[in-house]
């Protein structure tokens, strides 16, 4: 389990999703769109913390693609309970990162 210590002193980024449907596409396509990446979810019931070090994308035609409906990357914001890192939000794309690392 990690401490509030622990998450501020690494490189990972990523979103804090509300458990459901949304997240679950978010997880898949986090894996498909940063291949070469170790993508991990951490499971706390009400929420998922999905991350990888230092930067992750999540393009609007993957998660669209594991939906299976049309997706509009501002559904993101009202799931997401928080991230890690920065955020970039972009109408195709969604860029968490870290200005420097540790």
């Amino acid at each position: 389990m990690s401490t509030a210590a622990e998450l501020s002193q690494n490189n990972n980024v990523g979103p804090v999703m509300r458990q459901g449907e949304l997240a679950q596409a978010v997880v898949e396509a986090a894996e498909i769109d940063n291949p070469d990446k170790i993508i991990k979810v951490e499971d706390k019931v009400a929420y998922l913390r999905i991350q990888t070090s230092d930067e992750m994308i999540l393009k609007r035609q993957t998660i669209e693609e594991m939906l299976g409906r049309p997706f509009s990357m501002s559904e993101i914001e009202i799931e997401l309970a928080s991230f890690a890192g920065r955020i970039d939000t972009q109408v195709e794309y969604i860029r968490f990162y870290h200005a420097k690392h540790l």
